[in-house]
């Protein structure tokens, strides 16, 4: 089956399988594994940070960093899509004890204008601002990016109320390669980073939190409070190593395979989809013909060999990554030809 629901669905290369069945490992929380100490310092180099910490997912990173920086009964200032928000089970309420403050967005990201209005003065009636937050690449406005000209502008106003900014960079690497330039330079205004490995990296599990040294020890408190600290985690960094050194190089390939897609959907009858918003490896798009439903359309894709997701009644969801081809996207175009056209 062509797996186009997730780049979540890949499965570890056979150099991440050796990886890991040969690391070297040690006890992660008393700081003896060798493995992971070597995948935070190259996760911190990349970023461009002092430090990195190795989570078990990407939301217990934004959730550890989170409480890294803030103090229960302050608010998070975000845009109204982000995952932080929408998909992280009320973590920031449920276990941090703090307010959202959701803004309206443009392709993922809130105006300056917007942000300076919602960055109000904590006084007897109002919460103060603990943390602005935003997500390169934003997932919910179909994988954008946020560049970095429109990072700094926001971590300018926001640090010039005394509040820090933490960014959910779970596929900030695509970003940096859709955009041309270094991760770090994506993550250089900003307080904290994390990142996924286990998206189109193709790693299968693992995410990293990068910061300052003093930052990234608050986060290894509370990480160990929320129950992942992990003992002979090498076996994990171990394959986060070879996706940073194999599969970086590759993600252009995915960005490929996404405008291929995009490019065939925008020409065909009763489909809609916003091209300026294919950048990285996903393509948002929508179904409005009276023979055919989003749900309807995925059962027929599953006829041709291909496993796709309907979000609603119209609005479909392919991602690119891996453990696709080419070849592989040139059968789902044929498909979706066949089927919609």
């Amino acid at each position: 089956m062509i797996d186009l629901r997730s780049d979540t669905k890949t499965r570890p290369s056979d150099l991440m399988r050796r990886a890991m069945a040969e690391a070297e490992v040690g006890d992660d929380v008393a700081r003896e594994d060798p493995t992971v100490i070597a995948l935070e310092e190259r996760a911190a180099e990349l970023l461009g940070k002092p430090a990195a910490l190795l989570v078990s997912s990407g939301s217990q990173g934004n959730l550890v960093s989170v409480l890294a920086q803030t103090s229960p009964g302050q608010k998070v200032i975000l845009e109204e899509h982000a995952h932080l928000f929408r998909w992280e089970r009320a973590a920031l309420a449920r276990v941090a004890g703090l307010m959202t403050h959701p803004l309206p967005g443009r392709y993922g990201l809130f105006s300056v204008e917007a942000l300076e209005a919602a960055l109000w003065p904590a006084d007897l009636h109002s919460p103060a601002t603990g943390l602005v937050a935003l997500e390169n690449t934003h997932n919910a406005a179909g994988g954008v990016c946020l560049s970095v000209e429109q990072t700094a502008a926001v971590c300018e106003v926001a640090h010039r109320h005394g509040v820090p900014v933490h960014i959910d960079g779970a596929r900030i690497f695509n970003a940096a390669v859709a955009l041309g330039v270094e991760a770090r330079e994506l993550a250089a205004p900003a307080d904290s980073v994390t990142f996924c490995l286990s998206k189109g990296l193709g790693a299968p599990v693992g995410s990293l939190v990068c910061g300052e040294d003093d930052f990234i020890e608050r986060a290894r408190e509370f990480r160990k409070l929320l129950g992942g600290a992990m003992r002979q985690a090498g076996v994990i960094a171990a394959a986060g190593l070879v996706a940073l050194e194999h599969e970086l190089p590759r993600l252009h390939e995915d960005h490929e395979k996404a405008r291929r897609l995009a490019e065939t959907l925008f020409g065909l009858p009763g489909v809609s989809l916003d091209l300026a918003s294919v950048q990285t490896n996903m393509v948002f798009f929508e179904v409005h013909r009276e023979d055919l439903t989003a749900p309807q359309l995925c059962r027929h894709l599953g006829d041709y060999g291909v496993l796709a997701v309907a979000q609603n009644e119209s609005r479909i969801r392919f991602v690119t990554h891996r453990d696709q081809s080419y070849a592989d996207i040139e059968h789902v175009c044929a498909a979706l030809c066949q089927i919609l056209g």
